[in-house]
């Protein structure tokens, strides 16, 4: 594995592009600091040019070098970094950072990931990594190097680090202001009660502007499979899987898969990305998603199957 991340290293040294795993997802990695390689990540995943990146960085130091960190964040990311925590922060104009990578903001978003390969990588390039998911735009987020060479055949090199372990995307933050309050801009696997128990702050929820988000992950209609999405579904429709979630039988004939037996929601969470995928390719018309309680992390789960029903 050392030779591949050498390999990754040295691609994304080069101006290149490459879907890395992180805890979360699988990212698509390219140096936040030049435009030419930002431009391909923009052109590979058909993004809107509107939608600013998450820049993954080794610690808080090399964070440090690109943002400005308040007390609060700063807290923040001694408690949860490494980890499936991103802080929207100020942007240091002398940071170099290509200025697709923040949409023209004056903010940026960071975050240290906490797989050991992504971190490798961070450590080999020596560059900061805007690395938003590795899938075309709007479409399902991938957990597996395989969902990536699927849904990306043209990126530069895949590293393949196995399935991920969260498998939601990371939680978004911004400081309110005179550190007041915390801002929550997308939920994810770090909880709100997490976050209120870590540092004595209330969080309040923004919906962002779909026309100029803040933070990636904000637009109504994201992480869609191809097959409609029906939610807190009860019942089962011709031509529907089931994507359940507690002990439940179906039909030998219906395709179905189970979030969590056990009604875990953080194996619900961890499946959830790979449920959407597996549904897609048994070619179903629709899918019929049982209730998911709305607390913990179910509030991100909730979050990603509102976006993936959208019209």
């Amino acid at each position: 594995m050392r030779e591949e991340v050498i390999r990754a290293g040295e691609i994304l040294q080069q101006w290149g592009v490459v879907a890395l795993p992180t805890e979360t997802v699988y990212g698509l990695a390219a140096d936040a600091r030049n435009d030419i390689a930002v431009r391909k990540v923009f052109k590979l995943k058909g993004r809107p040019s509107f939608n600013p990146l998450i820049v993954h960085v080794k610690d808080l130091e090399a964070a440090e070098q690109i943002g400005h960190f308040s007390e609060v964040a700063r807290h923040l990311v001694q408690v949860f970094w490494p980890g499936p925590l991103t802080l929207v922060v100020p942007l240091k104009k002398e940071a170099g950072i290509s200025g697709l990578v923040t949409a023209g903001l004056d903010t940026i978003a960071l975050r240290s990931p906490a797989h050991p390969l992504a971190q490798m990588v961070l450590s080999q390039s020596g560059l900061a990594l805007a690395a938003p998911s590795a899938n075309v735009s709007g479409t399902v987020s991938p957990t597996s190097a395989e969902h990536v060479r699927q849904g990306l055949p043209d990126v530069d090199f895949v590293l393949d680090g196995g399935a991920t372990a969260k498998g939601l995307e990371s939680t978004i933050v911004q400081m309110g202001e005179g550190d007041k309050e915390i801002i929550l801009l997308r939920p994810g696997p770090i909880t709100i009660e997490a976050l209120e128990a870590a540092c004595g702050i209330k969080v309040v929820s923004l919906e962002q502007d779909q026309d100029a988000p803040v933070s990636p992950g904000a637009l109504l209609k994201h992480y869609s499979p191809k097959a409609a999405v029906r939610l807190f579904a009860q019942d089962h429709r011709p031509g529907e899987g089931v994507l359940g979630f507690g002990a439940e039988t179906v039909g030998r004939d219906v395709p179905f898969y189970n979030l969590s037996e056990q009604e875990d929601l953080n194996e619900a969470a961890q499946r959830l990305f790979a449920g959407l995928h597996w549904m897609d390719a048994q070619g179903v018309s629709g899918i019929a998603v049982r209730p998911i309680p709305n607390q913990g992390i179910g509030l991100a789960i909730n979050d990603r199957l509102r976006r993936a029903a959208a019209q």
